[in-house]
């Protein structure tokens, strides 16, 4: 019975190592694309940065959670997860037209900034997480 319990920790361990990869992956380039440098922020107590970095980090990883729940292979899953960065990079630009100066604004520390752009990334994993049908 343990045994065939364990059946699925080979094809666990890939799914999860992948995905925490992809993680790291996203948050290499979405601080890389955005002006303010979150870590640093956050490093030094702004909660905005905290809020607008964590909020995002969320929206990315709805859409990987779907990915690996519906994907046909591991390959699959990674292009999937691609496409959601590919969409959170996006709805940054987005976020920034009716506020073009937002990252100055969360490194400030303005929270109203930060929730914007944090939700509205969250919204937008939900949706890309949510359009994912195979």
């Amino acid at each position: 019975m343990i045994l065939q319990s364990l059946a699925g920790l080979p094809a666990f361990l890939a799914y999860f190592c992948a995905a925490l990869v992809v993680v790291v992956v996203y948050l290499f380039v979405y601080t890389r694309v955005t002006p303010h440098d979150e870590f640093q922020l956050i490093r030094d107590n702004d909660p905005a940065a905290a809020i607008a970095l964590g909020l995002s980090l969320l929206g990315f990883t709805l859409p990987v959670v779907s990915a690996i729940a519906h994907s046909a292979n591991l390959v699959d899953c990674l292009i999937w997860s691609v496409i959601a960065l590919i969409v959170q990079i996006i709805v940054y630009y987005l976020v920034k037209i009716p506020i073009p100066n937002l990252s100055a604004k969360i490194a400030a520390g303005e929270l109203a900034a930060a929730i914007w752009l944090g939700l509205a990334s969250l919204a937008a994993g939900a949706l890309n997480a949510a359009s994912m049908i195979y």
